[in-house]
């Protein structure tokens, strides 16, 4: 394979996998935590969360990992590691930083002690813990979506 089909088959993959992670927190953001917040029964709330949220998981970690194979190839294959010394490429500073958050919570925090933490919390007092992982949800969409503009932005010569 030729290193202009390599690269363009990466970029392809990359972006994908952006899409299918951020379109799923995005999901999430907006419909499915708002629609929980109004399921009366804290048990059959925190039941379907966890259900759905599990299905999610799965996607965004293969996604997640997916992101990094393939933009540790772009970086490498385009020889731009120097960027990361240049503030003109912010963006590329936040789009490790978006990853590198998800991915600590995606394998490390949420399966060591997230999860566990989250369903004691919700039995407690399910409307403010729910309130919370939906204030949570929101920023992590908003630094996200911030990334991705500054992103196209960055890769198509926009300089800030």
């Amino acid at each position: 394979m030729d290193t202009l089909t390599g690269y363009t088959i990466a970029r392809a993959l990359h972006v994908l996998a952006v899409v299918l992670w951020i379109g799923g927190v995005a999901f999430v953001t907006t419909i499915l935590i708002p629609s929980l917040k109004q399921i009366p029964d804290i048990h059959d709330r925190l039941a379907l969360f966890e259900k759905l949220e599990g299905k999610f998981a799965i996607q965004a970690r293969i996604t997640t990992v997916i992101t990094f194979l393939t933009g540790l190839y772009l970086i490498d294959l385009m020889q731009i590691w120097g960027r990361f010394l240049q503030a003109e490429f912010w963006w590329m500073h936040m789009m490790v930083g978006v990853w590198l958050i998800f991915t600590l919570v995606l394998f490390v925090f949420e399966p060591w002690f997230l999860h566990a933490w989250f369903r004691k919390m919700a039995l407690i007092d399910s409307k403010k813990t729910f309130k919370r992982l939906h204030i949570m949800h929101i920023v992590l969409l908003s630094v996200s979506l911030i990334t991705i503009f500054g992103a196209m932005l960055g890769v198509h010569g926009f300089r800030f």
